[in-house]
């Protein structure tokens, strides 16, 4: 099936899903960043071991991971890198996913859904580590985090999760209403504070580990080089570019997020629209904010960071993806929600918001990720970090496709794969 890349694509003069904006208004990161770097189009027939599609910190961790482990790596993308999903990213860090872990066992079973969770724990400390090896200037932050219960009835269940995460050796501490409010400023009926979280600039990070591994591994980059088909052999494919030119490899890896939904068929995800607006800075800010990370039990549920230069981040407002015209429509209506809702959870909180934007995310039936082959694409792995922790996914990708590609045994690759 081939796989077009060009923007300006179009069927029955509507944008195709694949080509449409993943953002609206420029993002707060991609104007605080501007273009980090910038990398050649492929002008030649090369080969290599294997092929990276997709330049977003997804496909910058897996950059990392398989060119320092030795394989001859390339990394191609159709826009400048780091432009699509990752410069819109909110980059909230959790191990925990967008199912609670008691519903997610009674969904996939026990094994899956506390390794799922354990794995985000794991993701987190992995990416520290990362972040500290290649010196990288991305923001990163450890922080706590705080599920927060927004009315009585999600309060009982919110316990019952509490309880769900103590038994399985999570450390969890449960936060009342009182102490709620008087810690954090916030009203709300209860909430789980969890000791393992963080907060990054993802655009800032994809473009740090691009430039380590391209001096350091020898990985080779490509831009404005789009992947028009494939041509699969026994033991290879070939890659076909909008260009002309052809890609021999061993290997390819698809990082390419929801506009995967173009490329495979079936009913595997589906699209989202959420929004998001940075404020302008604040004076101060307690350290009770400053080291958390919000998300409360509305649906949709309103999720808070603050950013490195005293801003706060304000997410959620998600429904149903429709078409990118009505997405971007709604963004100063959503702001205006996002406000709201904001000044409800924290009255005290004075905001102005400075940056908005809106942006598309897949969501799967059961929260977890795809990661791993799918059966129509041979010799070919995809990472598929859906649902409102991608990077927490994606840094698991790195570990599953790498013994993947050596066919070493990694029981997340049964959790996570297609026709689950």
């Amino acid at each position: 099936m081939p796989l077009c890349y060009n923007s300006c694509c179009q069927v029955a003069g509507a944008q195709s899903i694949y080509n449409m904006k993943i953002r609206s208004k420029e993002t707060y990161w991609l104007l605080r960043n501007g273009l980090v770097n910038s990398y050649p189009s492929l002008r030649k027939n090369i080969s290599c071991e294997v092929l990276i599609v997709g330049g977003g910190i997804t496909g910058s961790l897996l950059a990392y991971q398989l060119s320092k482990e030795g394989y001859e790596t390339i990394l191609i993308d159709k826009r400048d890198v780091c432009l699509g999903s990752t410069s819109a990213t909110t980059a909230m860090l959790q191990y925990e996913i967008d199912e609670p872990l008691y519903s997610l066992i009674e969904k996939v079973g026990e094994a899956a859904a506390v390794a799922s969770y354990k794995a985000g724990v794991q993701a987190i400390e992995t990416l520290e580590n990362v972040i500290l090896k290649i010196k990288a200037e991305c923001g990163f932050n450890r922080k706590e985090s705080l599920f927060i219960a927004s009315s009585k009835q999600d309060k009982h269940w919110l316990l019952k999760e509490f309880e769900t995460r103590k038994k399985y050796g999570f450390q969890v501490v449960w936060i009342n209403k009182g102490d709620l409010k008087s810690t954090y400023g916030i009203v709300g009926e209860g909430a789980i504070l969890s000791t393992i979280g963080g907060s990054v600039d993802a655009y800032a990070l994809a473009h740090a580990l691009l430039n380590f591994s391209t001096k350091k591994y020898g990985l080779s980059v490509f831009d404005h080089t789009s992947l028009e088909h494939v041509t699969h052999g026994k033991n290879s494919n070939t890659v076909h570019t909008d260009d002309g030119f052809a890609i021999k490899t061993k290997i390819i890896v698809y990082a390419t997020g929801f506009e995967t939904k173009s490329l495979i068929k079936g009913d595997f995800v589906k699209l989202i629209s959420t929004y998001a607006f940075v404020s302008e800075p604040l004076g101060t800010i307690p350290d009770a904010l400053k080291n958390t990370i919000f998300w409360d039990t509305q649906d949709p549920y309103l999720y808070m960071r603050t950013t490195d230069d005293n801003r706060i981040l304000v997410g959620g407002g998600d429904e149903n993806f429709r078409n990118p015209l009505r997405r971007d429509r709604l963004i100063e209506k959503k702001e205006v929600k996002l406000l709201e809702n904001a000044k409800k959870l924290f009255p005290k909180l004075e905001l102005i918001p400075d940056f908005s934007w809106a942006g598309t995310f897949g969501i799967t039936k059961d929260a977890l990720p795809y990661i791993g082959p799918h059966p129509d694409f041979p010799n070919s792995f995809f990472v598929l970090g859906y649902g409102g922790n991608g990077i927490t996914f994606s840094v698991m990708g790195m570990k599953i496709i790498s013994d993947a590609i050596a066919g070493r045994t990694n029981k997340l690759l049964e959790y996570y794969k297609f026709n689950r």
